[in-house]
């Protein structure tokens, strides 16, 4: 299980360093693709794999369009001798990511977000969703 929140820096080749605790759940190699939101997904290969088993399962113009959207992008990485990943750079600018990133475990995935755009996003959410999902809770 992924947790936590961090702000790490993007260097100028793209890289960046995730925690050593997502690097040793993720393995040796995990796949990159474009997030549910502006962001990048960070998955292990079992999870990678179980989404595509998920996908191929959706009737055909809606496995396309997942397909398109999630499957296309993803590149399979692993961390090199520093513990730093290249995020490739369609990845990169679909994301908007440059400089100071916000690394976000989310259970059985990690995101990583362009900093300000996930400060914008979280005030969004505060605003909203979030007070209908406590209400929900009844918290």
């Amino acid at each position: 299980m992924f947790l936590g929140t961090g702000d790490h820096q993007l260097d100028s080749k793209g890289r960046v360093i995730l925690p050593t605790d997502f690097r040793q759940e993720l393995g040796e190699s995990f796949y990159l693709t474009m997030g549910f939101h502006r962001c990048v997904q960070v998955m292990s290969v079992a999870e990678f794999d179980r989404l595509r088993d998920q996908i191929r399962q959706l009737p055909a113009d809606k496995a396309l369009s997942l397909q398109y959207l999630l499957i296309s992008p993803a590149k399979l990485v692993s961390p090199n001798s520093q513990g730093r990943i290249s995020i490739p750079q369609k990845l990169r600018e679909d994301a908007g990511l440059s400089g100071e990133v916000t690394v976000v475990g989310m259970d059985t995935r990690v995101e990583i977000w362009d900093k300000v755009t996930f400060t914008a996003f979280m005030e969004e959410q505060k605003q909203a969703s979030v007070k209908e999902a406590l209400e929900l809770l009844r918290l």
